[in-house]
């Protein structure tokens, strides 16, 4: 797939991301930027709330598509302009009735994308805004920002796999409490249940570093162990047989060779 889409033109006017060199584009109401192999997207539309539209989710899709078809970007962040990371998709544009192909081929990227995904949650989080996060390796909240999924309210269902991945997260009690009952809860709470790894403030300036140290790695091992990861192998010895499998062509590669080449090297 991560070939397929580094073939296709980005929709959202993006090129395939070069090195570390920096980039920043900006497409409609989606800034990305690039700083030192960290792609940062930043939703930016305020007047909405950063509600998601198509056309947004296509720039966001395409970026992800271009940072995972280089290996040297080591991670994208994903946060939101002013007090909101985003309050969902954009309902009149969902309630016009076209084509969701956008939203959905976001969806399979936050899902697939090889590249560690990192979330700085510096607000408002409702619907999307908190199911992708399930997608996230990294995630970090403002205390005070507030996360929800209100989708029966709205008389809809959960997406983004939900309905599967926050039981597994945070447990079937909590998981109801959000995909039910409608609750909001706050970014303490979420990083007491697991749904991030921490509330601080600035959020952003802490997926920014644990970004710049991801991407000082090798961008192989990294990407590789992110997979591992999120394996859909739950037996411990298909599991075992899988980490062997990326282990010996881990042990076989140039990034090992470096790592050993650099530690013989006198001091």
């Amino acid at each position: 797939m991560h070939a397929e889409q580094a073939r296709r033109r980005p929709q959202g006017g993006l090129v395939p991301l070069s090195g570390p060199s920096d980039l920043s584009v900006t497409s409609g109401d989606v800034k990305v930027t690039t700083h030192g192999g960290v792609v940062t997207v930043t939703i930016d539309r305020p007047a909405k709330r950063n509600a998601i539209t198509q056309a947004m989710y296509a720039t966001m899709a395409d970026a992800l598509a271009a940072a995972d078809a280089d290996t040297g970007i080591g991670a994208v962040v994903v946060t939101g302009v002013g007090d909101v990371f985003t309050a969902g998709n954009d309902l009149d544009d969902f309630a016009s009735g076209g084509a969701l192909d956008e939203s959905v081929r976001f969806l399979s990227a936050i899902s697939s994308v090889s590249v560690p995904l990192i979330a700085a949650v510096n607000g408002l989080a409702i619907g999307v805004g908190l199911t992708m996060l399930l997608h996230c390796d990294l995630v970090y909240v403002e205390p005070d920002a507030e996360l929800s999924a209100p989708f029966v309210e709205l008389a809809l269902v959960p997406e983004a796999a939900s309905s599967l991945l926050l039981p597994r997260v945070i447990g079937e009690r909590h998981a109801s409490d959000l995909l039910l009952a409608g609750r909001r809860i706050d970014g303490t709470e979420a990083a007491a249940w697991g749904l991030a790894n921490a509330a601080l403030t600035p959020a952003l300036d802490a997926a920014v570093s644990a970004a710049q140290r991801l991407a000082t790695m090798p961008p192989h091992a990294v990407r590789a162990s992110k997979m591992l990861l999120r394996s859909d192998e739950r037996t411990v010895s298909g599991r075992m047989a899988e980490e062997m499998r990326a282990f010996v062509e881990a042990l076989k590669g140039p990034e090992f060779a470096q790592v050993i080449a650099e530690r013989r090297r006198p001091r």
